[in-house]
């Protein structure tokens, strides 16, 4: 398990081991992720959150084939960007794609561009469902959620419930006096018992968690010069 808290000072290092760090960690903004590899090396540049400046990158799911789309997909990377990729994951193969496609700027457009380009490329090499993807990713401030696959079938992802709707529901559970009417939890798997908690993310649809208000929107694929 590894986990980052999101910020803009690039001199602290990426993944840490959550054991040695989590205690004394503080932060408006958090992110943890087990992995378990679809094939590539079991090591540390491979782990989740992945990182470039004050953004910050996690994906579950795989790209089907990736042994046979990697070239065409690593040449698609900015070469200004691609000296920073690490480690041999998909994941993080995605990320480099997302930044090269402006994610700084237009984070849902990115990841559209992203996706478009792994399934014109996997149905060039005869993959019918090259895309399987949850994804977060934060710039310190916000967090972007995705969910989609090419067969529209996607892994689960789920996002809590607005905290005053959950004091009204459970006026006795201590703990939700005790944090912000700001906290929002987005899951890959639901944690707990309490009802009311959590909500599906919609197939093919990603979120955006703010201050001040959070979105849900449609998402679909899209190439390169489209609009998401």
């Amino acid at each position: 398990m590894n986990a980052d808290a999101g910020g803009e000072d690039d001199r602290v290092p990426g993944p840490f081991r959550l054991g040695h760090g989590a205690a004394n960690v503080r932060s408006g903004l958090f992110f943890a992720h087990i992995r378990a590899s679809t094939g590539t090396a079991v090591q540390q540049t491979n782990c989740h959150p992945f990182r470039h400046g004050r953004w910050m990158w996690m994906h579950n799911g795989a790209i089907s084939g990736f042994h046979r789309l990697r070239r065409d997909l690593a040449l698609a990377v900015d070469p200004a960007l691609y000296p920073d990729i690490e480690g041999s994951t998909d994941s993080e193969l995605m990320f480099f794609l997302a930044l090269t496609f402006d994610l700084r700027e237009d984070p849902p457009g990115a990841v559209a561009r992203m996706a478009g380009l792994i399934e014109k490329a996997g149905h060039a090499h005869g993959i019918p469902n090259p895309l399987q993807m949850t994804i977060a990713v934060a710039d310190g401030d916000r967090v972007w959620t995705f969910r989609y696959s090419s067969e529209g079938r996607s892994r689960s992802l789920f996002y809590s419930t607005r905290v005053d709707t959950l004091r009204a529901l459970h006026p006795d559970a201590a703990f939700l006096r005790d944090i912000s009417e700001e906290t929002r939890l987005v899951v890959s798997e639901l944690l707990g018992t309490l009802p009311g908690v959590w909500n599906e993310v919609p197939e093919s649809s990603y979120g955006i968690i703010q201050p001040g208000g959070d979105v849900l929107h449609p998402f679909r694929p899209a190439l390169q010069g489209d609009s998401a």
